[in-house]
C-alpha cells in the first residue's frame, strides 16, 4: 500500500516534467515532423517551439476550472502567540547590619602544605 501511495505521489510530483521527458526520448520526431520553425533552420528550434506549447498545456491543467469558487489556498493567516511579560523591579539591597564572622568558622577550613610529588611505586 504504501509503495503504491508513493507512486501515485511521485507522478503527481513528476507530472510537469513529463512533457520534458517526452520531448527528450522523442527528439528526432519532434524536431523534424512536429516543429513550428523546421523551415527556417536559422532559429535552431529543433522542437523548442513544440515543447513550450506542450509545457504550456501541462500548467493550464494544474490550475482549476471555475473561477468562481474562492481560493482559500492564497489567504494568509497570521498567528500570533503573546504571553504577558511581568515587569522586572530591580531593587538595591543595602547591608547595613553586618555581622562579623567569629573564629569558629576560620577554623573549619584546613589546608595541607606539601611540596611532595606523587611518583608511581617501581616495580622491579
Amino acid at each position: 500500500m504504501k509503495k503504491i501511495l508513493f507512486l501515485v505521489a511521485l507522478t503527481l510530483f513528476l507530472k510537469p516534467i513529463f512533457p520534458v521527458i517526452e520531448y527528450v526520448v522523442n527528439y528526432h520526431y519532434i524536431s523534424t515532423l512536429l516543429c513550428e520553425n523546421k523551415n527556417k533552420p536559422e532559429l535552431k528550434c529543433c522542437g523548442k517551439c513544440h515543447l513550450k506549447k506542450e509545457l504550456a498545456n501541462a500548467s493550464e491543467g494544474e490550475k482549476p476550472t471555475s473561477s468562481n469558487k474562492k481560493d482559500t489556498s492564497k489567504q494568509e493567516v497570521e498567528v500570533l502567540f503573546f504571553q504577558n511579560i511581568k515587569s522586572l523591579v530591580m531593587v538595591q539591597i543595602y547591608f547595613q547590619d553586618t555581622i562579623s564572622i567569629g573564629d569558629n568558622y576560620s577554623n573549619l577550613y584546613f589546608h595541607s602544605i606539601g611540596c611532595s610529588v606523587f611518583h608511581p611505586p617501581i616495580i622491579s
